[in-house]
């Protein structure tokens, strides 16, 4: 596990805090792990402070405070990687559907 997710990640407080059930994190889907990991992993590589993803996770949840918070999760992420020039929003819109698009 990453010094980033375990050191900054893991504690976060409020609502950007990662949901968890008995000190657990909790996932409903695959997807959800993978969209926090995929982050960290971001994060890590590109050698950002994790608050250049928190604050995009704060402003998601912000944004839409009744959208689900892993899809909250994926608007913050995207919005990170159209900032950091690694796609834009036209490839990220083309890219095929995920599961969390499904019903």
């Amino acid at each position: 596990m990453s010094d980033t997710f375990t050191g900054t990640v893991a504690v976060m407080a409020g609502a950007e805090a990662l949901p968890r059930a008995n000190g657990e994190f909790v996932f409903d889907a695959p997807w959800q792990g993978q969209a926090v990991a995929l982050a960290v992993t971001v994060v890590d590589r590109l050698g950002l402070d994790w608050d250049e993803f928190r604050r995009r996770l704060i402003a998601a949840i912000a944004d839409d405070p009744d959208r689900a918070y892993y899809d909250s999760w994926a608007a913050a992420l995207e919005a990170l990687v159209v900032d950091c020039g690694l796609a834009d929003d036209a490839a990220l819109r083309a890219a095929a559907p995920t599961e969390r698009a499904a019903p």
